[in-house]
C-alpha cells in the first residue's frame, strides 16, 4: 500500500512539473501537441466528473479565480440550468486549441441526443496549474440542447 501511495504523489509531482514546462513559454498561436493534450485531458475531467456528479471533482478543475466569483453550489447549479448536456452527453471530441494573451481557447464538441453541440472552453494557466474560466456555447443549436 505504502508503494501505490508513493507511486500516486511521484505521478502527481511529475504531470505538475509537465503542466508547468509545457505553459511555461505560451506563444501567441496554435497550441504545441503537448498543450493540447493537457488542455484535453484537464477539460475531459471536468467534463466525466460532471457525468458523474463527483461534484467537488468537477469543481476543481475550475481555475482560483473562477473559483472566487462562484462558490460549489452556485457552480453545481449552473452547470444543471445551462449546461446540462455535459451531464448526460454520449462523448466529445476535441478540434482547435489555441492560445492568445495568455489565454487559451479549446474547441469541445459535445455528443448529446440531438447531435454535436459546439463549446469553446477558455482556460488559464497560473500558479503552475490550468484551469477552466469559462465555456460558451457556439453552435446555433445550443440553446435548445442545453
Amino acid at each position: 500500500m505504502k508503494h501505490w501511495i508513493a507511486a500516486v504523489v511521484v505521478a502527481l509531482l511529475l504531470s505538475g512539473c509537465s503542466q508547468k514546462d509545457a505553459f511555461e513559454e505560451m506563444a501567441d498561436g496554435t497550441c504545441t501537441k503537448k498543450q493540447a493534450q493537457l488542455v484535453q485531458k484537464h477539460i475531459s475531467g471536468q467534463i466525466d466528473a460532471i457525468a458523474k456528479e463527483e461534484w467537488e471533482s468537477a469543481y476543481s478543475f475550475a481555475s482560483p479565480s473562477f473559483r472566487m466569483a462562484v462558490d460549489i453550489t452556485r457552480f453545481i447549479t449552473i452547470i444543471g440550468m445551462q449546461y446540462g448536456i455535459l451531464g448526460s452527453n454520449q462523448g466529445y471530441e476535441f478540434s482547435g486549441c489555441t492560445i492568445a494573451n495568455n489565454k487559451i481557447t479549446q474547441q469541445v464538441g459535445v455528443k448529446g441526443n440531438s447531435g454535436l453541440i459546439d463549446l469553446t472552453y477558455m482556460l488559464s494557466f497560473k500558479e503552475s496549474k490550468l484551469g477552466v474560466e469559462s465555456a460558451v456555447f457556439t453552435s446555433a443549436n445550443a440553446q435548445l440542447n442545453a
